[in-house]
């Protein structure tokens, strides 16, 4: 809206994570080393999945694929975050928040897509080992990768043009440390009851669907195990109980987040969650699901080894 020569500003100002924590000094520090260490782990596991023939498998494709969704999700956050709090400087522009919201919801999402076909190909593996091959194949998985992209990116896309577009209250102050779909819309100036309920199908339909076809997978899969006769193959299934650590990292905070009644009465519970999301999710994913493999320690191993030789050679 113009006013003379004055034009309504489009700018919005962060106002960061816990403004009345004194300690932020001490929490700030702490927070850019597991950056480091998420984007460490997630990059070496992507190139250790990349370059080790052994670890070409429908698995270990799709958690580099996860790996990469954990690098784009904390590093379209956590730098603003980190950007902001040494420099002071608050104000982020309506294209970085466009783009902030859009990043995230896409990865978050394209997530718990992706999370959904990976116990699909663990159920399959325990299941119908001898299918497997054919169920599960590369262009499958392929397949399933985009799927989970793409369902990401056209979700988000909707989601991002519908918050943007209504009309802000001054100040634009948005409570939190980085553009967020609900603390956006705590700012807005018009009635959006309406879509406030398509964000709650949304949720319904990204994380409650995915997590019931998730959880009857497992009780199938452990009924298949209670069945089997070999120790060693019982203890080799027994062993993906893991994932569902994995599924709760992911799963928990956007259920408590978007799910839960009255969730926009709780900003502080909600911004602790989104720090747990972006930051320490990414830097527990590698521990939880590929470190503790001997499959990928081998891998670590060998190309630890193989780094050293080239060092004695050249020197």
């Amino acid at each position: 809206m113009v006013k003379g020569n004055e034009t309504e500003p489009t700018d919005f100002t962060l106002l960061g994570f816990f403004p009345e924590f004194g300690h932020i000094a001490v929490l700030v520090p702490i927070i850019f080393l597991i950056y480091t260490a998420a984007c460490t782990g997630n990059a070496l596991l992507i190139l250790l999945i990349s370059l080790d023939s052994q670890l070409h498998t429908p698995m270990y494709f799709l958690l580099s694929q996860l790996s990469l969704m954990d690098l784009t999700l904390a590093s379209s956050v956590i730098p603003k975050m980190l950007t902001n709090f040494f420099s002071g400087w608050r104000d982020i522009s309506f294209l970085a928040c466009r783009a902030q919201i859009f990043f995230s919801l896409t990865v978050a999402i394209a997530e718990c897509i992706l999370i959904t076909f990976m116990c699909f190909d663990r159920y399959v593996a325990i299941c119908k080992p001898l299918r497997y091959t054919v169920i599960v194949s590369p262009r499958v998985c392929l397949q399933m990768a985009a799927m989970a992209w793409a369902g990401g990116a056209l979700t988000s896309l909707d989601h991002t043009a519908f918050t943007l577009h209504f009309r802000i209250c001054s100040p634009r102050e948005i409570p939190h440390f980085f553009c967020e779909v609900m603390a956006v819309l705590r700012i807005v100036c018009e009635d959006i009851s309406v879509y406030e309920k398509a964000v709650v199908v949304t949720s319904i339909l990204v994380l409650l669907l995915p997590l019931s076809l998730i959880l009857s997978s497992y009780v199938v899969l452990f009924l298949t195990v209670l069945r089997m006769s070999s120790p060693k193959a019982r203890s080799k299934a027994l062993a993906t109980s893991s994932h569902l650590c994995v599924v709760g990292l992911y799963f928990g905070p956007g259920m408590f987040i978007y799910v839960r009644p009255g969730s926009a009465k709780t900003p502080k519970l909600n911004q602790g969650l989104f720090l747990f999301g972006t930051v320490l999710t990414p830097f527990l994913n590698p521990l939880a699901y590929s470190f503790r493999n001997k499959e990928v320690l081998s891998s670590l191993k060998k190309l630890v080894k193989q780094c050293r030789d080239r060092i004695i050679t050249v020197s």
